[in-house]
């Protein structure tokens, strides 16, 4: 596959140093991701997502689909033009919008049919045209169309969509091949104000040709490891992947028997790929990920959290519309460089947010993408020096004993 390649580096453990190579650039891993789904990351304008540290940024299939519409955002030049993002790109097929919005869908072999929550119009979402969507997308990495299902499902109902799952990526597969080989169709004819540049609906060979695309599998299964190790085996038979996402965690299952799903997978990934684990994003979880292989994470909870006014810090997660910090001129951390804590205090974040003035939620949603994407620095340096282990298991201590023993206004606990 033109353009992709992935080494690794030091280790320490199970964790690893690895460099992602796509046609935007390369990204340094172990990182952590911000999800941009409507090609935006809320709130945040792109240089300031960059600015945060940002190697790759996520956008959504399925609501693209939906709003523009996938055609559209290929006739608008494609997604790096559209979101005005020069880096690595992604994006998610949607399995997980279809899975959280159960009363407008339903799932059958061939696919998923629901109903546009916007209009009420109906739409027929099979493995086949989520490729053809994602390649008018244009993103470097795609991914599967797979059936997520709730955490905690028993055994037979998670072997089901498991199984299921893999008979959607070989079509998947063999979609993105024929794409590949015979290009894409022509977008439908848009017409643009007098002045404005032309739209991509002209049917030339570059636009015809998709730009190079990697296709990601999901591993499925939930927490069951015989599952997983099924699914992994299932992949690693149905081709040679670029990469490899691990998904369905997150989805309100024990945090232990998320990291026992970790130690699953991990030995059975292969190591010359980069592995992606999916909608996992707290500090705590990324860290444990990190020490188990893990190599690239998004998660939209963390600039969510921040627009409703919680914050991660070293020492746990702070609200930050608690009282107590109405007098308090300390930063929200000392080490971190976002704008949050370099040029503001906890009284005055606390009186953006008490007073619903927008900067204070696009400060916070900053601060909490930035805090994720310097902690995956912070690792990679420590895995670089050697000491990751100790340093991730003192942070570890430090960052759970917070969150157990909120701080006050003063410091003390």
């Amino acid at each position: 596959m033109s353009g992709f390649a992935f080494r690794s580096g030091s280790s320490d453990g199970a964790a690893r140093l690895g460099w992602f190579t796509t046609p935007h650039g390369t990204i340094e891993t172990p990182a952590f991701m911000p999800v941009g789904t409507h090609a935006s990351v809320r709130g945040l304008a792109m240089h300031e997502v960059r600015e945060a540290g940002a190697q790759m940024v996520l956008a959504n299939a399925y609501h693209l689909y939906l709003r523009p519409g996938d055609e559209m955002v290929r006739a608008l030049g494609g997604l790096h033009a559209f979101s005005r993002w020069d880096g690595p790109m992604l994006t998610d097929s949607g399995g997980y919008q279809v899975f959280s919005l159960a009363r407008y869908r339903k799932v059958s072999e061939a696919g998923v049919e629901f109903r546009n929550k916007l209009d009420g119009s109906l739409h027929q979402y099979t493995p086949e045209r989520v490729m053809q969507i994602e390649r008018n997308i244009g993103a470097d990495v795609i991914m599967q169309l797979d059936e997520l299902i709730e955490g905690g499902s028993d055994h037979r109902a998670s072997r089901k969509a498991m199984e299921r799952s893999l008979r959607w990526l070989e079509r998947c597969r063999v979609e993105f091949d024929r794409l590949t080989r015979e290009g894409r169709a022509p977008v439908h004819a848009y017409s643009a104000p007098d002045g404005s540049l032309r739209l991509c609906t002209h049917p030339e060979h570059d636009d015809l040709q998709a730009p190079p695309q990697a296709l990601f599998p999901i591993v499925q299964g939930g927490t069951y490891a015989d599952l997983r190790t099924a699914s992994i085996n299932g992949i690693l038979q149905s081709g040679d992947w670029q990469g490899i996402a691990v998904g369905g965690l997150s989805v309100g299952e024990a945090k232990s028997a998320m990291y026992d799903t970790f130690d699953t997978c991990a030995p059975l990934l292969p190591m010359d790929k980069p592995r992606y684990l999916m909608g996992v994003g707290f500090p705590d979880d990324l860290l444990e990920a990190v020490s188990r292989g893990m190599d690239l994470f998004d998660c939209v909870a963390p600039t969510r959290m921040g627009r409703h006014g919680t914050v991660f810090t070293p020492d746990g997660k702070v609200q930050v519309q608690k009282s107590s910090y109405r007098t308090d001129r300390r930063p929200l951390t000392e080490t971190c460089p976002c704008p949050a804590c370099t040029h503001y205090d906890r009284a005055y974040l606390r009186h953006l947010m008490v007073t619903e003035e927008p900067l204070g939620p696009r400060l916070l949603a900053l601060h909490n993408i930035t805090f994720l994407i310097s902690l995956m620095k912070q690792a990679r340096q420590q895995l670089g020096a050697g000491g990751y282990a100790s340093w991730s298991r003192d942070w570890l201590s430090r960052y759970r004993a917070g969150t157990k023993r909120p701080i006050a206004a003063d410091g003390s606990t």
